[in-house]
């Protein structure tokens, strides 16, 4: 663990004179600071000299044998830690981070002034409480089933309110156990994989094809237009599959849905279906995975605030698990999961739900559909950028990512000349999977003066 001090810089170019005057471009704001180091932030970068921590004592625990199975750090931590070092050696550099997918742009001031009224509250005696339902407020959970699921027979007891998407991923690997097979798309986010490996559902790491083994990698390459060939992939109990995709930033079509949920039946699977990026969806993409005739049998979702709202440091969430969806015993998913929630999670903070519910309102959704738009002119301007340089960009339509494309190059090389030529942090495809290789994924949350100058760099490099 390490403490990085950032100092600030204050840029205030402009969309015109970066991108041409009719680029229809526009700035939220005149002038930003940006960090190339964030004071007093404590990450988690692991530890460089395991050995360096052994003391002469050991106690008589064995070390869980799944962790040994993990290949060097989790993806991020690892970009922090090589962004750390870049900082360490050019202490005057100007870094921008358009690496991790973190929000920049402020939440909303009616869903902060919810959070802010319920917090108040809560240093009186009437409106003070305790432990919540640990599968949500009840009006919470009405709102998320109304307000996302419509008509589609999802009910509040189907919803549970979570601290984010990603905690939900571990709490459904404890769910499924160490004795299931797991199918992700290649590339994919990582803490799918991560978590399996962890959980003890896979082999070991087999460097000749960068593949756990136990693991159904489904392909997903601009040939077959970032959807699986599914019938080339071996049957799995579990399929993680993420829509709008992080990294490739592509959205399944109804049509393409509909083959996987037959896929899923026919093979007897549960697809654990990521919605994280509905909100970004332009075009008549489906939503939830929910849209699909039968899917309620065979799926269940998990989704987040954090996208939508500036949620990534706020923490809220939610998995949809159907009544209809049934373990080969006949048994409700939902009941085993509603035991594993009530076991390992005491609920999501009162004041946090507060804010969801605000979301939620008439005028929070109008709020959350303006910082999406933000951060999709953003995207924009990165995909017009390498587009204009001559690259092969993919995403960047319904999602806030842009997948580029360095054919018959190191991602990681990619990677490291973009930070050292241009001081700015992208993502390694690799980081993804086997089938990142080649590509980097390039965030669009940012600010905006930031973004106009990651792009002016970026065609100084490539130019």
């Amino acid at each position: 663990m390490s403490f990085v001090v950032k100092p600030s810089l204050w840029i205030s170019s402009s969309s015109s004179s970066l991108l041409g005057e009719d680029s229809g471009f526009t700035s939220r704001t005149s002038k930003v600071t940006f960090n190339s180091r964030t004071s007093g932030v404590l990450k988690c970068m692991g530890v460089a000299n395991p050995a360096a921590e052994i003391t002469a004592y050991t106690t008589r625990v064995s070390r869980n044998a799944n962790m040994a199975k993990l290949q060097a750090g989790y993806l991020f931590p690892e970009i922090a830690r090589r962004r750390t070092a870049h900082i360490s050696k050019h202490p005057d550099a100007q870094v921008i981070s358009l690496g991790i997918g973190d929000t920049t742009e402020p939440i909303p001031e009616v869903i902060t002034s919810a959070m802010a009224l319920r917090a108040k509250a809560l240093s009186t005696i009437e409106g003070y409480s305790g432990y919540g339902a640990e599968q949500g407020d009840k009006k919470l959970r009405t709102a998320i089933a109304s307000t996302y699921y419509g008509n589609l027979g999802i009910e509040e007891n189907d919803i549970f309110v979570s601290d984010g998407a990603k905690c939900d991923i571990s709490r459904l690997q404890l769910l499924f156990g160490s004795n299931v097979k797991v199918a992700v798309q290649d590339p994919s986010y990582p803490a799918y994989v991560d978590s399996s490996v962890i959980m003890g559902q896979t082999g070991l790491f087999e460097k000749d094809n960068e593949k756990y083994g136990n693991i159904e990698y489904m392909r997903c390459t601009q040939e077959n237009d970032f959807f699986p060939d599914l019938s080339t992939v071996s049957r799995a109990d579990v399929i993680f599959f993420c829509s709008p995709n992080n990294p490739t930033g592509s959205a399944a079509s109804r049509e393409q849905l509909t083959k996987l949920v037959q896929f899923a039946k026919e093979n007897g699977s549960i697809i654990v279906y990521d919605s994280a990026y509905a909100m970004y969806i332009s075009d008549d993409s489906p939503r939830t995975i929910f849209e699909i005739p039968g899917a309620k049998e065979v799926a269940l979702e998990i989704s987040s605030f954090s996208k939508y709202a500036g949620f990534t440091g706020v923490r809220l969430g939610w998995t949809v698990v159907p009544k209809e969806l049934l373990f080969s015993d006949g048994s409700r998913v939902a009941k085993d999961f509603n035991r594993i929630v009530c076991t390992s999670f005491n609920g999501a903070s009162n004041v946090v739900q507060a804010g969801g519910l605000a979301c939620l309102s008439s005028v929070g959704l109008k709020a959350m559909e303006d910082v999406v738009s933000f951060y999709q002119e953003n995207t924009k301007i990165l995909v017009h950028t390498f587009s204009s340089l001559g690259f092969n960009v993919y995403g960047g339509r319904n999602a806030p990512y842009v997948w580029v494309h360095f054919p018959g190059r190191s991602s990681w090389d990619v990677f490291a000349e973009i930070l050292e030529k241009a001081h700015l942090v992208t993502t390694p495809g690799s980081g993804f999977g086997p089938g990142g290789e080649g590509f980097i994924r390039v965030s669009a949350f940012g600010h905006r003066e930031n973004v106009l100058e990651a792009s002016r760099r970026l065609k100084t490099l490539f130019k």
